[in-house]
């Protein structure tokens, strides 16, 4: 087995390395030998910050223009001021001209300082061919057409060069009259800008300047900007990435070389402060990254990410590592399990990689805070829940021989019968539906038995008092195999009561046997189970939860099948690694371990799951037989179906918090690490949907940041950026919304798939068990986040034998839920609608996030509306009575 498992591990390995090594192949095309005619020029190092006045310094320019030197024919600046204003003076040592600028906004002194410098500096230097007088000033509405006509007419009259003013394309197109204004055209044609495909982008640009040609013929045309960033994030078909950026200007060039075409790259050097203008995208449009090196070869082919094979072989390491321990242990799996579980593990962990690196490399937006502070944790949650999923498949699906497979005994081979006490517990119970379940144990076939009844904190005497008649009728006939105890106020909610029992159990008894007070058992129970004992290293037996009467209810027959799946994966699983949870009913316990461990905790309100985790912390074994010995009822609510998953999953955390010690993997605790492993996992989908939570109110503050205050994208006025870029909001990534999605579909085919092959139901019942599944979402993750900071919360008992809730009563119940569905849907309408047509792409992935994100409250209103249906049949004492026979 271990020579199939060696030969799993490299097959997965080497697909691994074949998959990244294939996403990261490299990208031939047309080289480049020549100078480039121009280049943006800002000096600005990788912690300048020119709009809070931390600027490059001489030295820095001098330093910058030596590595340009043979490189380019000429550098563009944009400002006068600043110290630009010595840039063609340093540039000259090198041979470089200076397409020189000066920038214009809205600030009138600004702007008359800007004039003056220029004026002087062309004056003043003889490597300065023409000027620009503006950048997309028109563009941002900072100056009309007819102010910047007045400012190009100022510098024309005082210079001997040709000027002009930059502006897109299509600002020319508009403003004729500007184009009569000027010696010539200086426009920027920037597909990415536009959401042009970058294979599609070196004929858009030609497109765009013959048409500018057509209308202007008389102009010489210079393209002032033309370049494609190297990262950041996509722009409808725009991909920034390094590849794109080489092909794009390696195709350029070499047809502006051959059609003539005068033009100017934008830019020589990155910019990281340019993300507060432009986002991430801004920082990326270098020939050089912030530190001056080269970001790509002119010839021969061009890869992505440099350090893929890094990254590939951490990431086959960071998954061969688990799953040789897992491999070397699980001989009794089938290969193709081996195989199965691998992939999904080493998916997992190049996923992960991925997600941590190529942030960092792409310099994606939202910032990296964010993304690294709520974007990835989430994200690991959710990997791991799905490891966790696939490792139950594993286990449930493609298993070669069971390893604990517990069967019930025959009634005939039973030959000892040690003295079994049942415990009963009841509080507020309908009367006759604990009748029913008295008789139902009075009369298992069993000769040395007892039944305690213990009433407690029912203030109702016409609650409790028939149930004390009837005991007392049945001990007139029974005698003390039957008592019945009523505690009026009693600490410890069901712990305390079952506390209570013990003190007044047989000395004798050796077994202590736990039923809810709606259960009908099985005359063959304890002779079925029973023999287990005859090992002293058991300290309980647990049968199945199992529920009746559910037939005629589409609510209930749903519910009831949510249970199953438990019962019939869940524990199945965890009996394969003695690590089963412990449940309030159907249980079998041995005395001496109960007495060992310290009976019931009464700080806790799953006071029947702690006490199963304390006897295996003692070293005792456990034993989960898959036969349903006892049916009890499901709840009749929506509400109460909640509150009964909320008790639960407040009670887990408890424990979680009590003994958070005792599961660390290497405490010396008497737990296994499977044992450990199958708690914490088991607690783990509940803590992911507390995050769940807190992440749709995460999104829903953020879509309302996106419509009401969008990233601001090139059109900003200066002077207000310092106050935008406090409320600006963008898309987050896509790799971390597309997740979202396939984890959802994943959870769900999971769920259809183990329902499939370990649930005896029909697929519209597998369906309606995950639409009720996903129903208690809220209530879950209320707990968990209630749990955060509350040590203790109420008892629940979970009402039986309801009336029906009124059909509005279903609205009410799921109130939270369905404010919470509307509230996303109307924030998904509102991306689509409102946002920028330029971002269509991102806001239709992030809507589709906040549709699916609804998915469970939409399951809880339906769920809701369906408990508030009226049954088919309705539930009646003689209907119950019919299904016992009447106590002996």
């Amino acid at each position: 087995m271990r020579k199939y498992a060696v030969a799993v591990l490299l097959v997965i390995a080497l697909t691994n390395l074949g998959v990244w090594g294939y996403l990261n192949r490299p990208v031939d095309g047309v080289a480049w030998t020549g100078m480039i005619n121009g280049a943006s020029f800002d000096p600005s190092q990788r912690d300048s910050d020119p709009l809070n006045g931390k600027f490059a310094t001489i030295d820095d320019m001098d330093r910058d223009l030596a590595l340009l030197e043979g490189k380019v024919r000429t550098v563009r600046t944009y400002t006068a001021l600043d110290g630009l204003e010595y840039v063609p003076e340093l540039a000259a040592k090198y041979g470089i001209g200076v397409l020189a600028g000066a920038w214009v906004d809205a600030r009138l002194g600004k702007n008359e300082a800007e004039i003056n410098t220029l004026i002087k500096m062309v004056r003043r230097n003889s490597n300065i061919p023409r000027v620009i007088v503006g950048n997309e000033s028109v563009l941002r509405g900072e100056v009309t057409v007819q102010q910047l006509t007045r400012y190009i007419r100022r510098v024309k009259e005082k210079v001997r060069v040709p000027v002009s003013t930059a502006e897109p394309w299509h600002v020319w197109l508009k403003y004729p009259e500007l184009a009569r204004e000027v010696d010539y055209i200086a426009v920027h044609i920037l597909p990415y800008w536009e959401g042009v495909p970058a294979e599609e982008s070196l004929p858009y640009l030609l497109s765009r300047f013959a048409e500018l040609k057509r209308a202007y013929p008389d102009k010489n045309i210079v393209v002032t900007e033309v370049g494609w960033p190297s990262a950041g994030k996509t722009r409808q078909g725009a991909v920034p990435s390094l590849t794109n950026q080489a092909m794009f200007l390696r195709e350029f060039l070499n047809t502006a070389q051959k059609n003539g075409i005068d033009y100017n790259v934008i830019e020589a050097f990155d910019q990281p402060w340019k993300r507060q203008i432009e986002h991430s995208v801004g920082a990326h449009w270098g020939l050089f990254d912030a530190d001056r090196a080269p970001k790509f070869s002119w010839t021969g082919s061009v890869v992505d990410v440099a350090a893929w094979p890094l990254m590939a072989g951490a990431a086959t390491l960071l998954a061969l590592l688990p799953l040789c321990l897992f491999f070397w242990r699980w001989d009794h799996l089938q290969t193709r399990g081996m195989l199965f579980f691998g992939s999904i593990v080493q998916f997992a962990a190049s996923y992960s990689m991925w997600a941590l690196a190529v942030p960092v490399i792409q310099d994606y937006a939202p910032p990296k805070a964010w993304m690294f502070g709520l974007l990835m944790p989430s994200l690991a949650l959710l990997v791991l829940v799905s490891i966790i999923n696939a490792l139950e498949v594993t286990e449930l699906a493609f298993v070669r021989k069971w390893r604990r497979r517990h069967l019930p005994f025959t009634t005939d081979s039973c030959k000892t019968f040690p003295k079994v006490s049942i415990h009963l517990a009841c509080c507020n119970e309908p009367p006759e539906m604990v009748k029913l379940t008295i008789d139902s144990l009075v009369n298992v076939d069993y000769p040395n038995l007892e039944v305690l009844v213990v009433d407690n904190n029912t203030k109702d005497e016409k609650l409790w008092r028939p149930v004390e008649q009837y005991v007392d009728s049945l001990r007139e006939r029974m005698g003390d195999r039957v008592k019945f105890f009523h505690l009026p106020k009693w600490p410890g909610y069901k712990a305390g009561a079952l506390n209570f029992a013990m003190s007044q159990t047989a000395p004798d008894a050796e077994v202590i046997g736990l039923v809810d007070a709606d259960y009908m058992v099985r005359k063959d129970w304890l002779k079925s189970l029973i023999p287990y004992f005859e090992n002293p290293k058991v300290a309980w037996v647990q049968a199945p939860q199992d529920h009746r009467e559910w037939e005629s209810d589409i609510f209930k027959k749903w519910i009831n099948w949510e249970y199953a799946g438990f019962f019939d994966i869940g524990m199945v699983a965890r009996n394969e690694a003695n690590a089963i949870i412990q449940h309030g009913t159907m249980t079998l316990m041995r005395r001496k371990a109960m007495d060992e461990v310290g009976g019931w905790g009464e700080w806790c309100i799953c006071e029947d799951a702690e006490l199963g985790l304390r006897f295996l912390e003692a070293g005792y074994e456990s034993v989960y037989v898959q036969e349903r010995f006892g049916h009890g009822l499901t709840p009749d609510t929506f509400l109460g179906y909640k509150k009964q998953r909320f008790r639960w999953t407040f009670g887990g955390m408890q424990i979680l918090k009590g003994h958070w010690r005792q599961l660390l993997p290497w405490s010396n605790s008497g737990l296994t690490m499977a044992q450990k492993y199958h708690f914490v996992a088991g607690w783990l989908p509940w803590i992911a949907d507390g995050f769940f939570l807190i992440f749709v109110m995460f999104s829903l503050l953020w879509s309302a940041g996106l419509v009401l205050w969008p990233m601001a994208m090139k059109a900003v006025p200066l002077e207000y950026l310092p106050y935008v870029k406090l409320v600006e909001f963008d898309f987050p990534l896509t790799m971390f919304a597309v997740p979202t999605i396939a984890i959802f579909v994943a959870k769900l085919v999971h769920h259809l798939f183990m329902y499939s092959t370990r649930v005896n139901c029909t697929w519209g019942q597998r369906l309606g068990s995950a639409v009720v599944g996903m129903s208690l979402t809220y209530s879950i993750a209320l707990a968990i986040l209630q749990s955060s900071y509350k040590k203790s919360t109420p008892f629940f008992r979970t009402p039986k034998c309801e009336d029906k809730a009124a059909f509005t009563k279903g609205i009410s119940m799921a109130r939270d839920e369905l404010l919470l569905m509307l509230c996303q849907w109307f924030a998904a309408a509102a991306v689509v609608l409102w946002t920028n047509p330029e971002s269509a792409f991102y806001a239709r992935i992030w809507a589709i996030v906040l549709v699916i994100q609804s998915t469970p409250f939409a399951a809880a209103l339906v769920t809701s509306m369906l408990s508030a249906m009226p049954s088919q049949a309705l539930r009646t004492a003689p209907a119950l009575a019919a299904q016992v026979q009447p106590a002996e």
